[in-house]
């Protein structure tokens, strides 16, 4: 991925069609600390969703995206599999009021709880997943005095939210589309993805959206014959959306080109906003967070194995905002970063990208070359 440097900014990419609006960000590269001999490498990118945050709830949802980093790379430094620690992040993001996702969820028409995720280890190509998982309600809110204030807030949306429906006005929710989602690579450059979801707010029971079905919702494959790069991939938006567009698997695909950045551009624009399969619709809503790696040698040269792990990764989406975070097993803390739209862009029909790359070096380096660089979002 060619990465400039320089100052963060924002600049407008020409389009094939006048109603996508690119934004490419470019990137200044910064320096974290050594990588402390011994320790493991390896990296975690997490999303609270791709929808509406408000500035007020700013401060939260960037809190929820660096619990679920640190969850990650603490599994990632004992040693635990891309999977575990993917699962790891996971929890942390299900557990939060502010993510519709687990105890957070939406309601659907009967005021109850039904969550769709899964997870795919890029290994073994192992996909797991559930759809419709209910078991959850208002009363395991109560139970927990912090969700109190949550709990009553849901309880009297649903009640306003129902009459309108029965009063047969469109209901516009922004907080419906905020789906959670991680992507990892482990020591040893396995990736695993995961992604889970409370679905649409009011939807009918048993509704199944993108984030319990195989290609939509999440995506991992490691390096192979035909596969140059291993990627992970994690969705979010209008699970119709991205259930027609098999969005996950798209990304995954277009990512084994040399130029990440361009392939996820062209794919967002033409894959997923100009796709024929949304042409009647008005606005095409959806994010995804990508990750790409491959081994290299900083001596191409030298006979010894490949120990240098690059890392590519990305955000994108056609909603007004998503909330991303990521770490790595050296940095000292998680960065988070709300990606928004620029003025005038139009949801629906706009697209945001951003993204960094990182070299991480295995503990058994020369400690010349054991530092990590890092070009990233500010």
């Amino acid at each position: 991925m060619i990465m400039e440097k320089g100052l963060s900014s924002v600049g407008v990419l020409p389009s094939k069609s006048s109603q996508v609006t690119a934004v490419k960000v470019v990137v200044k590269e910064s320096e974290t600390k050594q990588t402390q001999r011994g320790k493991r490498v390896g990296f975690v990118l997490v999303h609270a969703g791709a929808g509406y945050h408000s500035e007020s709830k700013a401060k939260e949802y960037k809190h929820v995206c660096k619990r679920a980093c640190q969850k990650a790379i603490e599994k990632l430094q004992a040693g635990a599999l891309a999977t575990d620690a993917v699962t790891a992040a996971l929890i942390e993001l299900e557990d939060s009021p502010f993510t519709n996702a687990g105890l957070g969820s939406n309601l659907n028409l009967l005021g109850e709880i039904e969550c769709d995720a899964s997870i795919m280890d890029g290994k073994s190509l192992n996909f797991g997943a559930v759809g419709a998982l209910s078991g959850f309600s208002l009363a395991a809110f109560k139970r927990n005095k912090r969700k109190l204030e949550l709990a009553e807030k849901v309880e009297t949306d649903l009640i306003q939210l129902k009459k309108r429906r029965q009063s047969n006005e469109k209901v516009i929710d922004s907080g419906t589309l905020d789906t959670v989602g991680a992507v990892v690579v482990d020591q040893e450059g396995n990736v695993a993805a995961a992604v889970s979801s409370g679905g649409l707010a009011l939807k009918h029971p048993g509704r199944v959206g993108q984030a319990a079905l195989y290609g939509c919702g999440c995506w991992a494959e490691n390096t192979g014959v035909h596969t140059p790069y291993s990627t992970a991939v994690s969705t979010s938006g209008c699970g119709e959306h991205l259930v027609r567009t098999i969005l996950a698997r798209e990304c995954s695909c277009a990512l084994q080109t040399e130029d990440a950045h361009q392939a996820l551009l062209e794919t967002m624009q033409n894959k997923f906003i100009g796709s024929p399969f949304l042409a009647n619709e008005d606005g095409v809503l959806g994010g995804v967070i990508v990750l790409r790696s491959c081994r290299y040698s900083t001596e191409p040269e030298s006979s010894q194995e490949k120990r240098t792990l690059l890392v590519e990764f990305l955000w994108s989406h056609t909603t007004e905002s998503m909330c991303v975070g990521y770490m790595s097993a050296q940095d000292g803390k998680a960065k988070t970063h709300i990606s928004r739209l620029p003025p005038g862009a139009v949801a629906g029909q706009s697209v945001a990208i951003e993204g960094g790359v990182c070299r991480l070096e295995s503990p058994e380096s020369r400690a010349a070359d054991s530092s990590l660089h890092c070009k990233e979002c500010e």
